[in-house]
């Protein structure tokens, strides 16, 4: 399951008896058609649907008009027979790592975590378990599901993708319990404390099926097929299996809200799941009609974005949508193990790159965006009002990267160099630009590297932007006003999975270590080159060593070796000099 790139709010409200404007079970729905929403605006409302007529029509209205001849966007498939949906350490063991988290309090899921005493990882089907002090496998397990992601707590396994599966790890790894959506996959999640919160997006259950081979018949067809669907095909429905024990569920119609715009092609479900509990509940969902895949935690608070980018879409047949690059922000508070409760929403222009556009400090959500031809930086107070904006960056390029630390910013843009930008957004309501550096190349992940330092891991390129390999360097930007690049390590020709997956990265402070994976051209056609071990300090970037090993996918620190994770097992390496250690296989 690749999560990156790649909500009911105001059933929230009112199911909590928060008072939301637009948003009571009562009050009339708005007088608008599907997908309108007032132009320039930055406030956006959320309404529940009145009935389950109301919640059919108005999905069939946006549906039809976003529906192409290959199906709903980003659902497409061929036009026959076809179907939509379809770390913490324990007592007297080891220091160690986690892989690579955006916030300290928000644990993100990945292929691998550890505890410091075992190692958990994923490999397609299989949860493989590791004893770290022995270097032995003690475990492994078929989910039933490739490609899934994890979280680790105690000896709780979370494993996330087209389904949730809770495995217990008291002993042999064994499955507890199984919550499978009917159609859809998890987009993202985040552990704090014992409680998971899972965004899952589900897609319609609509078979479009035709023979003609004309494009308007094709589209006529698949908007009769809409016409035909009951709202049954677009609420969510999961089954909850624990031992022999089967259950069915389903979100009412009166559970689910709406933005002003959405294309009806899937749902946003926030999940809860107390991982402390002997098995998983029905997550006790929280639903919206929206569009995104991006989601950002501190721990406190979880946001989830809603991009308009089916807008883009124009594949044969599909109406030509209105244009508007913007995204909707849906903000919940968190708190324990209770259901998240919705707290605001608002709309800012332009599209974000990743979850690192986004980052809360001081009660604030900083949110950079590209549009048209250039990007922003918007400080958004808690009601996801805007209170400040610094645009004009990178006129005709897009942004690359971003990172914000506390009260400052760093934007990197690029299109034949790269402007690192750097921001004082110290005074939400007057954020500003400081200084830029343009060198060529770019970062496409940002990493804090201690005070002042930053580092970038990107591509290096020509003059003309074209880009030559794979780049690690390291910034300072102890002066706001200069930021300097103080050293370049490069692999001409190669790339790497931190550039678009930064949990691929390793950062270990207490020896300055730094571990990126490196491939030269596809990885999966196993042309991969294995890692770099890089020592970085204030003054720059020397090489300890390689793991040579092909496929390297991520590295963990336990005690004083590393291990590095590849399709095929773990290597263990000396830290200090990337020595070989041990090979554990599955």
């Amino acid at each position: 399951m690749r999560m990156s790139r790649r909500l009911q709010l105001c059933a929230a409200a009112i199911a909590v008896a928060v008072p939301l404007a637009g948003c009571t079970a009562s009050s009339p729905a708005p007088d608008r058609t599907p997908g309108d929403r007032s132009p320039n605006s930055t406030e956006m409302r959320l309404a529940a649907f009145d009935s389950c007529q109301e919640l059919v029509e108005d999905l069939r209205k946006a549906a039809k008009a976003s529906v192409g001849v290959y199906g709903l966007p980003g659902n497409e498939a061929i036009p026959e027979a076809m179907a939509i949906g379809g770390a913490r350490t324990l007592a007297g063991t080891a220091p160690a790592s986690s892989t690579n988290n955006h916030e300290a309090d928000a644990d993100e899921p990945d292929i691998v975590k550890t505890d410091g005493r075992r190692i958990v990882a994923i490999d397609g089907n299989v949860l493989q378990v590791v004893d770290a002090a022995s270097r032995v496998r003690t475990g492994s397990i078929d989910l039933g599901m490739p490609d899934g992601r994890l979280l680790l707590s105690g000896n709780v396994a979370l494993v996330l993708g087209s389904e949730v599966v809770l495995v217990d790890l008291s002993g042999a790894p064994t499955i507890v319990s199984r919550y499978k959506p009917d159609s859809g996959t998890v987009v993202d999640a985040r552990l704090t404390g014992g409680t998971a919160r899972v965004v899952l997006r589900t897609t319609p259950q609509i078979v479009f099926r035709s023979n003609a081979t004309d494009f308007k018949d094709l589209l006529k067809d698949n908007q009769a097929a809409i016409d035909k669907a009951s709202a049954e095909a677009w609420l969510p429905a999961w089954t909850l299996s624990t031992g022999t024990t089967t259950a069915r569920g389903h979100v009412d119609c009166n559970q689910v809200s709406r933005p002003p715009s959405y294309s009806g092609g899937s749902l946003l479900s926030v999940l809860t799941f107390d991982v402390s509990q002997p098995t998983l509940s029905s997550g006790d969902p929280i639903t919206v009609v929206a569009d995104g895949d991006t989601v950002y935690s501190n721990g406190k608070n979880l946001y989830v974005a809603n991009d308009q980018r089916w807008r883009l879409d124009r594949t044969p047949g599909r109406a030509a949508a209105p244009v508007r690059q913007e995204t909707d922000l849906y903000r919940f508070t968190t708190s324990g193990n209770q259901k998240p409760v919705f707290a605001a929403s608002g709309t800012v222009p332009g599209f974000l790159i990743n979850q690192y556009a986004l980052s809360e400090w001081d009660s604030h959500l900083r949110v950079a965006t590209t549009s048209q031809n250039q990007s922003a930086v918007r400080v958004l107070n808690d009601k996801l009002a805007q209170v400040g904006v610094v645009d004009g960056l990178g006129k005709n390029e897009q942004i690359h990267a971003v990172r914000f630390l506390g009260p400052r910013g760093y934007v990197v843009t690029f299109r034949q160099t790269d402007p690192l930008y750097t921001l004082d957004l110290s005074t939400p309501t007057s954020p500003k630009v400081t200084g830029d550096l343009k060198i060529t190349g770019y970062s496409a992940h940002l990493q804090p590297v201690g005070d002042n330092r930053l580092i970038g891991i990107g591509q290096e390129a020509d003059p003309t932007g074209r880009v030559t390999g794979l780049q690690v360097a390291l910034f300072d930007v102890a002066d706001p006003a200069a930021p300097r690049r103080l050293s370049q390590h490069q692999v001409p020709g190669a790339q790497s999975e931190a550039e678009y997956d930064p949990h691929a990265l390793l950062w270990w402070p207490a020896t300055k270590l730094l571990v990126v994976p490196v491939f030269a051209g596809d990885r999966v056609a196993g042309s991969a080159a294995g890692a770099v071990a890089l020592r970085v300090t204030d003054e720059g970037i020397s090489e300890v060593g390689k793991v040579a090993r092909a496929g390297v996918r991520r590295s963990l620190v336990i005690g004083e070796v590393l291990w590095s994770l590849t399709d095929g097992g773990l290597q263990v390496s000396q830290m200090s000099t990337m020595e070989e250690l041990d090979w554990v296989g599955w």
